[in-house]
């Protein structure tokens, strides 16, 4: 009887091992779509953004557009936990329940943003979501370090988390489902600085 428990126990290890590998579920029903260098095949490149492994993440520094990781599959409602390091001039985001895929754009998606420098306006830079929810000072800044967004969209109510900051809230229905994108962008004229993601998970509540 103990041989047969231990070695069921053994199998209930390596089964749970297995259910937090790339695009499984956890016991938490968190779904991890990029970890570390892992991840790639698990979106659709738009754009020319040179996506790639390296350094313990996937990283974009150069873009002659706006490019993007789309997600294969869409969400209607959920939760995003994402990491990100950006760099000074960086142009990123999340966009989220994109209607126009996979054509992506800031009026017919919401954009998490993450633009410490955007010259439109910091009240809808870092932390904020562009035409939608402006972030109170003071402005977040994520530039050289690693960060932490949590993303909760539930029916018409979205709120956003960064490091353990609330920055924003939306109720709004006019976006109810779709797939989403991590963004890297331009600064202006020039290529926006690097963008780097080492976990993004979601979940569907």
């Amino acid at each position: 009887m103990k041989r047969r428990s231990v070695l069921a126990a053994a199998v209930f290890v390596i089964g749970a091992s297995a259910c937090s590998q790339m695009g499984g579920h956890s016991e938490s029903g968190w779904v991890t779509l990029i970890d570390g260098e892992k991840g790639l095949e698990n979106f659709t490149r738009v754009g020319g953004a040179n996506w790639r492994a390296e350094g313990g993440a996937i990283v974009a520094d150069k873009t002659v557009d706006n490019g993007y990781l789309l997600t294969k599959q869409s969400y209607r409602d959920f939760a995003i936990r994402a990491e990100f390091w950006a760099d000074t001039t960086t142009n990123s985001g999340i966009f989220i329940r994109i209607q126009t895929a996979p054509k992506i754009t800031a009026t017919e998606a919401y954009e998490v943003n993450i633009y410490d420098q955007r010259a439109a306006g910091l009240e809808y830079g870092t932390g904020g979501v562009p035409n939608f929810a402006k972030v109170d000072q003071p402005y977040p800044k994520a530039a050289g370090r690693w960060n932490t967004y949590v993303i909760t969209a539930k029916g018409p109510v979205i709120t956003i988390e960064l490091n353990g900051r609330q920055t924003a809230t939306i109720r709004d229905a006019k976006f109810l489902n779709g797939p989403f994108a991590l963004q890297a962008g331009s600064h202006g004229k020039e290529p926006g600085g690097a963008i780097k993601w080492r976990k993004v998970q979601v979940r569907e509540l």
